[in-house]
């Protein structure tokens, strides 16, 4: 056991009756993050800001608004606490469940790896997911529930309270019955027992035994941790009543929604009489991706809608058309599902929607990631990448921000944006091109402006496997251009002397698709896959011991070249402007 208690716990409702069936109740219950630094701070303030929201709150509300309330809420004052006292490093953070009961129903908020669960009739089944390391390992079947319990990464959060000024947190409604019970409790106590002694002890003891059996049953299997656990029974279930709103103004078209027919795009509206916008998702230079619900399926989609100033733009248009065909043309478990829409009024992607977060973000939080992670990752992306080749489709811009880790376990390549189907182009004035990829994992071919094949992509899954398994990119410099240029000059560090958990035969692997000459590389995503699924079919050739280290330039004259090109190009480009203005001008 810790000696500081970083957990809190605490259950609020209102005296009266009525104000109850109006108001409801809550239980709270966080787990203050050790590593982050003053837990048990971070935990007391997220269960009394709850509490505080809970209480100040319009009833009339719905349930899901002011849990929303209470996550931004108590999320910005440990974020602002921490800030304010920590000098804004190892600030604090904490796990939240938050259940609200009203109305014949339970409403949930969840961050963190707190979890809540219902026993119902000798049943018990969790409401909440994990928001740990191990959590995403069970999911995509690297290790299992029984092995995560044991993984001493298993208090590694992936998402957690006052860590950033913004949080996004889980939430979930489930009718509830007479006598259901509802358990919120912390890893420290059901990391050491299974669900069937949790369902076991809180199923067939009174309410005034339950918590001390758990915590007592917790400590004989010698837990490390601070436990915490809260048993809410529902006694009885009482018929809500809704009273009719007084109101001179009445909403008109009751019932039915209205097809959208300006540009702007606003929850509520349905695109072509199917999708009915229900928020944004994000926004991107191009286009903007909404949530929407299919009417004919009922299934949640994404929705890719470019801007109006660029829809009437020939070359936005046609690079628009062309990612729609190509994401409709792949099929496989792990690429983002296209859904194709017949007749549209204009253009838009419509696209599976999916929960979860990118490689990228997952790498912040933890790198180098474990080994086996690693390569199963890579095996993923490697048959998916097969798929798309037979189909004649180059992705040309693997990074991790295209690679999605979803909720359910599954992974996905998104982003089909510059795939291949038109020439590559060479570097403009302002940076890069979008036809031109990301410079930390382009392949030296695209440096070159080559228009690149199956093989690029090898390459830039090398350099995604490289990262993940080193946690350092292949190449670093000062700006793109010295680090374009040092994949073309030489090789990146063996991956081993960074990270000596590698094996020979991975090293082997990563360095293979990530040789200089397309030629020596793999010839296919599939014979990649193979080698990474059986690692003990790697010939060991050495190629650790051939890498050159990159030159500064090849000639000092190429990289001021470059550098004079860059500022001299918006320079030409307004004279020419400027010439053909004045020419076009006299010639009326």
């Amino acid at each position: 056991m810790r000696i500081i208690n970083e957990d809190c716990v605490g259950y609020w409702q209102p005296e009266s009756e009525a104000e109850r069936l109006e108001r409801g109740a809550i239980a709270v219950l966080a787990d203050g993050v050790g590593g982050h630094g003053d837990g048990e701070v971070a935990s007391k303030m997220a269960l009394e800001t709850a509490i505080a929201t809970f209480q100040r709150m319009n009833p009339a509300n719905p349930p899901k608004q002011i849990i929303k309330q209470i996550f931004d809420t108590s999320n910005l004052e440990i974020y602002e606490a921490g800030m304010r006292d920590r000098q804004g490093s190892n600030r604090m953070a904490t796990t939240l469940s938050v259940c609200i009961f009203r109305d014949k129903e339970l409403f949930i908020g969840h961050v963190g790896d707190t979890r809540v669960y219902l026993v119902r009739r000798e049943n018990i089944r969790r409401l909440t997911d994990d928001h740990s390391y191990t959590a995403m390992q069970v999911k995509l079947r690297l290790i299992s529930e029984h092995e995560a319990k044991a993984s001493r990464l298993r208090s590694m959060l992936t998402r957690s309270l006052g860590h950033e000024p913004i949080v996004h947190f889980d939430y979930k409604h489930v009718k509830l019955m007479s006598r259901d019970r509802i358990v919120q409790c912390t890893d420290g106590l059901y990391c050491f027992m299974g669900d069937s002694e949790l369902l076991e002890g809180v199923d067939r003891l009174n309410m005034d035994e339950i918590c001390p059996y758990l915590v007592a049953l917790a400590e004989r299997r010698g837990t490390d941790d601070n436990l915490s656990v809260q048993v809410v029974q529902v006694d009885r279930l009482v018929e809500p009543k809704y009273d009719q709103p007084i109101s001179i103004l009445k909403k008109t078209g009751s019932g039915h929604s209205t097809t959208m027919t300006t540009n702007e795009v606003k929850p509520g509206d349905v695109i072509d009489e199917r999708f009915e916008i229900e928020g944004v998702v994000s926004r991107s230079g191009m286009a903007s991706i909404y949530k929407a619900k299919d009417r004919q399926t009922g299934e949640l989609v994404a929705i890719k809608i470019p801007y109006m100033q660029l829809e009437s733009d020939p070359a936005a248009f046609s690079r628009f058309q062309r990612e729609a065909e190509i994401g409709e043309m792949l099929h496989h478990p792990n690429i983002l599902r296209f859904i194709k829409v017949p007749n549209k009024t204009r253009q838009y992607i419509v696209m599976e929607y999916l929960e979860g977060k990118t490689l990228s973000t997952v790498l912040q939080d933890i790198r180098p990631l474990p080994i086996p992670d690693a390569v199963q990752i890579a095996s993923y992306v490697c048959g998916a990448l097969a798929h798309m080749h037979e189909h004649n489709v180059v992705h040309r811009d693997l990074k991790p921000q295209n690679i999605m880790i979803c909720d359910d376990g599954t992974l996905r390549i998104i982003d089909f944006g510059i795939a291949k189907a038109t020439e590559m182009r060479r570097l403009t004035f302002a940076g890069f091109t979008p036809a031109m990829g990301t410079p930390d994992y382009m392949a030296p071919e695209q440096v070159k402006g080559k228009r690149g094949d199956e093989r690029t992509d090898i390459y830039s899954l090398g350099a995604v496997l490289y990262e993940m398994t080193t946690g350092s990119v292949p190449f670093e410099g000062p700006n793109p251009f010295m680090v374009m240029n040092a994949r073309i000059t030489g090789d990146p560090v063996a991956p081993r002397k960074l990270n000596p958990q590698i094996s020979e035969a991975l090293e082997e692997i990563i360095l293979h698709a990530m040789e200089r000459e397309p030629h020596r590389r793999y010839q296919s995503a599939a014979a990649m896959k193979s080698e990474l699924d059986d690692p003990e079919s790697v010939k060991i050739t050495g190629r650790h011991h051939y890498l050159k280290s990159p030159k500064i330039w090849k000639t000092r004259w190429q990289g001021a070249r470059l550098i004079v090109l860059s500022a001299l190009v918006p320079l030409l480009v307004f004279a020419a402007a400027l010439f053909f203005t004045h020419c076009h001008g006299t010639g009326h």
